[in-house]
């Protein structure tokens, strides 16, 4: 990556390194990342996510490289970067035994905003994100959602223009989860830059316009989800037996027939991905065909693109090991 000051970038990293004794959590990272956009950095456990967060956060300093964040060098100017961004970590920071308008105004104090710039501020954090009605009752009285959504909130208090969200929506059910994200769109759509970590694979498709994979702390992939599909592969033949007891009649078939992988078992599925240059449509008639011939009726046989989940296993491997 060319050494270069870029001012369309809300964040640019280039040889990122840090080390913990003999562990390497990032080697080498290189990261550019344009404003008012969702940036998606995926990876498996200890592949250097929250390492990363930290150095563009002005929380850790690197061993090597350098990173810049709205323009200002994280390591020399911390003291510029600081206002321009907001951190929400893994899990909920809030304190339990303020009420959900006394932490916003806890955070707005210590950035010291007037008492009264401060309390309207809070107001308007609380009806934003559906917590108005809820702003005077102690934080322990909330809901995981709730609380996720005033740490959120707390976050938001100094109206970054940079916002890190650190596996944001560990822990939350589906309609908290699923309200989370609108709150992120939202704020993209005002004009934030958020840097999402997650190993949420439905989350990264969701909310992210490009995904970076790092492994090991190195940089393996980067691109929209569906250039990252592509570089897994093409297409995949799906079939899904209507008895699940079939479904190793099924995966001997398909693997007769396509001769381009070794079909993989899951979920009641058999999944094998077509040989490169293969025409997706005759592969899909003789599997249906054989199918019929054995007597195996199916409730699914379709062809589809390389899922997320499959990029993410294809592109990290298995992973033994946790660090940070």
């Amino acid at each position: 990556m060319q050494a270069m000051e870029r001012p369309s970038h809300a964040i640019y990293a280039e040889e990122l390194a840090r080390r913990y004794g003999t562990t390497t959590a990032l080697a080498g990272l290189d990261l550019a990342v344009p404003r008012g956009m969702v940036q998606g950095v995926l990876g498996p456990n200890g592949a250097g996510k929250t390492t990363l967060i930290r150095i563009l956060a002005t929380l850790l300093r690197p061993d090597a490289g350098r990173a810049l964040v709205g323009g200002f060098d994280v390591a020399r100017q911390p003291g510029r970067v600081r206002p321009l961004i907001g951190l929400t970590g893994q899990f909920a920071a809030v304190d339990e035994d303020l009420t959900g308008e006394e932490n916003l105004l806890l955070i707005a104090r210590l950035l010291e905003l007037g008492r009264k710039a401060a309390r309207q501020r809070a107001a308007e954090l609380l009806e934003r994100f559906g917590l108005a009605g809820a702003g005077r009752r102690l934080a322990k009285t909330y809901s995981g959602g709730m609380r996720r959504r005033l740490d959120l909130a707390m976050g938001l208090v100094g109206q970054p223009e940079v916002l890190f969200l650190d596996e944001p929506t560990t822990g939350l059910d589906p309609r908290s989860r699923g309200e989370l994200w609108d709150m992120v769109r939202g704020l993209v759509a005002g004009g934030t830059t958020v840097l999402l970590t997650t190993q949420d694979l439905d989350e990264a498709g969701r909310l992210a316009s490009r995904i970076a994979v790092i492994d090991q702390g190195r940089m393996i992939a980067s691109g929209t989800p569906a250039e990252l599909r592509a570089k897994v592969g093409g297409q995949s033949l799906d079939v899904r037996p209507a008895e699940p007891g079939q479904l190793a009649v099924a995966s001997a078939i398909v693997g007769e027939v396509m001769c381009s992988g070794v079909p993989r078992e899951r979920d009641g599925a058999v999944t094998v991905p077509l040989a490169p240059g293969s025409s997706g449509t005759e592969a899909l008639a003789a599997v249906s065909l054989r199918l019929g011939q054995a007597g195996v009726e199916v409730d699914e046989l379709g062809l589809r693109l390389a899922s997320l989940d499959e990029v993410f296993l294809s592109l990290t491997g298995p992973r033994e090991e946790e660090g940070r």
